[in-house]
């Protein structure tokens, strides 16, 4: 099966197996672990702040971020079409008592100024659930992996100065985000307070996610992580897996985003077959059926059936993701599967 269903699909490189085997572990609860404290510090340094922890999931990691910058109560204003807004089960709200406050997602991944604007509230409206934090998306996988332009962070961070905010970054595959750019990973990170990537999504780690910031605030995550269950002990085991992640696995990535250049232009002509966006920036491709009878989980089924696996997000909307796994040949075995399935609708 060529499985395009994600970038997390990946088992673990032998040489992440074999780290795993080998690790050297402690009492992560008492800060005893050396492989965890080796992961973190190599986080820390890469996205170019002063601390890091790691992270069951992403969705434990930001969850624990936004607990950190904002008490109970207050707003987080996010996305529509977030990953946090749509895929982390209401954690946000359900477990920490915050309010989402969606704004327009624009296609590129932005949200305006304009509408960041119109969000933030006066603090003295008691009527109101006050500002806490504004959280921004980088690469954006539901516009398409885009990644958002320096010049737009630096707006929105002066925005967020204005109003005495945090700026949080959900950036799950920041590194995407700094080879398509060609930036350092601590370029993009920058301008945030506070930053989560997943070591699970194109890196090929078989778990965990790490929140960076300023030393204090990873301390709170550190205690909002032992409250959401995240205690950890011989973290090591799965921190070696990380660390293999982040030394070995980042510069391939840009074969990633070249593969799905190519597959974004190998079906990009089939009839039936529409580009939901024009633009392949990073590892993934959108498209949609148009013209042709055939729904999107039937779509899906006769493509599995010829060996190829896809997802969606949104009904009508299918998405590729590509990854370590995926080669030239298997980029166009699923370009003729695509064609296959289609020549046979109706």
């Amino acid at each position: 099966m060529i499985d395009l269903l994600s970038d997390t699909v990946t088992p673990p490189t032998m040489e992440m197996r074999q780290a795993m085997f080998d690790a050297q572990v402690g009492d992560a609860g008492y800060g005893e672990d050396p492989t965890l404290n080796r992961l973190e510090a190599l986080a820390a340094e890469m996205l170019g702040k002063e601390d890091a922890a790691f992270m069951s999931s992403g969705c434990q990691g930001n969850l624990a971020a936004l607990l950190a910058h904002c008490p109970r109560g207050q707003e987080v204003i996010l996305g529509d079409r977030s990953d946090l807004y749509d895929f982390e089960a209401g954690s946000v709200s359900v477990v920490g008592g915050l309010v989402l406050h969606p704004v327009l997602t624009e296609l590129d991944g932005r949200l305006s100024l304009n509408n960041l604007r119109l969000a933030v509230r006066d603090k003295g409206d008691y009527q109101c659930a006050p500002p806490g934090v504004i959280v921004l998306e980088n690469p954006h996988c539901q516009r398409g992996g885009r990644v958002l332009p320096p010049s737009y962070i630096k707006e929105v961070r002066a925005f967020a100065d204005e109003h005495s905010l945090p700026l949080h970054l959900d950036g799950a595959r920041i590194f995407n985000a700094a080879i398509a750019s060609e930036k350092r990973p601590a370029e993009i990170a920058g301008d945030f307070d506070s930053i989560m990537f997943s070591l699970t999504k194109g890196l090929a780690a078989p778990f965990g996610s790490i929140v960076c910031g300023s030393r204090p605030f990873v301390d709170r995550v550190r205690r909002y992580r032992k409250l959401l269950g995240g205690g950890l002990r011989q973290a090591g085991i799965m921190a070696s897996a990380g660390i293999v992640a982040l030394e070995s696995m980042v510069d391939r990535l840009k074969d990633d985003h070249r593969r799905a250049q190519l597959l974004a232009e190998g079906i990009r002509t089939i009839p039936g077959i529409r580009l939901e966006f024009s633009l392949v920036e990073t590892n993934m491709v959108f498209f949609r059926l148009e013209g042709v009878s055939l729904s999107t989980p039937n779509f899906l089924d006769a493509l599995s059936q010829r060996g190829v696996r896809m997802g969606t997000l949104r009904e009508g909307v299918i998405r590729a993701v590509l990854h370590y796994l995926i080669s030239d040949e298997d980029v166009d075995a699923t370009a003729k599967a695509v064609r296959s399935v289609l020549q046979i609708a109706p």
